[in-house]
């Protein structure tokens, strides 16, 4: 059988991961954030709009360049004037020509706490995510066993950094609340194939219990697809290809970032 994307790029990370000298437990107590809760940012308010992670995205392995010569703080603050409640930045170079210098010019041109989106699979990587000014971090269920996760998720309460656990489906899903986590984002898109499915966090909400603060991810093209996401529960939305080849990301930032939280959350 044919590697897939995830494949690939799991395989990049945990050798890069295995090169890095670094000792970690020497790293750890002087490594702290102590910005904006990226989690409180996304937590629910009644009454409220659905929250907004706008992401800074140049290329994905599926779709090539989408902005190649994006000015990342320039299209971050935008984002956020659009009414984004937080910013994510790819910082995986070699598959999506992120870098940790587009994360570091977000943090310095934006209030609203960012998210370091990449391939976290060692505690260095947690560690950097804080060093580099993000307020957040992904964790990725697909590449990560429970124990890794657990272990993971608690480096970053530890040092102030909010976990964002990503999930595809029923199985991960309850892998990350057995762990202890606060924030679950269900991803729309199969890491495997690349293709979403606008469906599928919808199918996945119902895993996910009321006190945890519910993202859905990718797939959000328009206004309607975001009350779709509101009406099955969810909190927040995060969302990079749109707002990124959009001519105005401010506007359409602010026409996501005004959907109501739906009716299954203000009950």
């Amino acid at each position: 059988m044919p590697g897939t994307y995830l494949d690939s790029i799991e395989a990049f990370h945990r050798e890069r991961a295995a090169r890095d000298s670094r000792v970690w437990r020497d790293r750890v107590d002087t490594v702290r954030y102590d910005g904006a809760s990226f989690e409180e940012a996304l937590g629910p308010t009644r009454g409220a709009n659905v929250k907004v992670i706008a992401e800074i995205k140049r290329r994905s392995p599926s779709r090539g360049w989408l902005g190649e010569h994006v000015d990342a703080a320039a299209l971050a603050a935008q984002y956020a004037a659009g009414g984004a409640s937080a910013i994510s930045v790819l910082t995986d170079q070699v598959h999506f020509a992120g870098s940790r210098e587009d994360l570091e010019a977000v943090t310095r041109s934006v209030s609203v706490p960012v998210l370091r989106k990449d391939f976290t699979v060692s505690e260095n990587d947690v560690l950097d995510a804080a060093e580099m000014g993000a307020g957040g971090v992904l964790l990725i269920a697909a590449l990560l066993d429970g124990e890794e996760l657990a272990r993971y998720l608690a480096l970053a309460l530890e040092i102030g950094l909010s976990p964002l656990v990503e999930v595809h489906d029923a199985a991960e899903a309850h892998v990350a609340i057995d762990c202890g986590s606060r924030l679950i984002g269900v991803n729309q898109r199969n890491l495997h194939s690349f293709e979403v499915d606008p469906d599928h966090a919808a199918s996945i909400i119902s895993e996910l219990p009321r006190d945890v603060i519910r993202v859905a991810e990718s797939g959000f093209r328009t206004p309607e697809d975001v009350h779709r996401a509101a009406d099955a529960g969810f909190d927040a939305v995060l969302v990079g290809e749109v707002f990124v080849t959009s001519p105005t990301p401010r506007d359409l930032v602010h026409e996501f970032a005004t959907v109501p939280q739906g009716r299954v959350r203000d009950e």
